[in-house]
């Protein structure tokens, strides 16, 4: 198993969420040419009520939101545009991820994009964020939405930041 699930909210279920966050992991560790079968992922699947709560125990922002990422280790380049580090051994654990059916289906809606093409691109940021990839700094913004763009492209999702 490449992604390990705790299914909190069930409305996830109808969305193939196991099937989607596979082919999310698989496509961004091949992205950067690291084996899939080499790292672990834990994946919650929730709702708004218990993102609010985590976002507010870990990031002090009182309110929900899409996704959340904790990596197992900091791997942020220390330059704003720069690469991370790679992950390395022998510790297989990249990080965990929360993500909220509530706001992702609200989102999805609002944009007009289908559920499992938006939850997608989630997963893959989410994921990036796991690697080091992050958005607080410009350049570092600029980088992780092209690569996000660069692999949602590949599995035939246009780029989500183009309107």
């Amino acid at each position: 198993m490449t992604v390990e699930i705790l299914l909190e909210d069930s409305r996830w279920e109808d969305v193939g969420l196991q099937a989607l966050s596979d082919h999310a992991y698989c496509e961004t560790m091949s992205h950067f040419g690291y084996s899939s079968e080499d790292w672990e992922v834990s994946l919650l699947a929730c709702d708004d009520t218990r993102i609010a709560t985590l976002n507010a125990d870990f990031r002090d922002k009182d309110k929900a939101t899409n996704v959340l990422s904790w990596p197992s280790e900091v791997r942020g380049a220390e330059l704003d545009g720069g690469t991370p580090q790679a992950p390395e051994g022998p510790d297989p654990e990249l990080g965990d991820i929360a993500i909220s059916f509530d706001t992702c289906q609200r989102e999805a809606q609002g944009s007009g994009k289908t559920m499992p093409d938006h939850v997608t691109h989630l997963l893959v940021h989410g994921l990036l964020h796991l690697l080091g990839y992050d958005h607080v700094r410009d350049l570092d913004a600029t980088l992780m939405e092209g690569i996000e763009t660069e692999i949602l492209g590949k599995m035939g999702i246009s780029d989500p930041y183009r309107e």
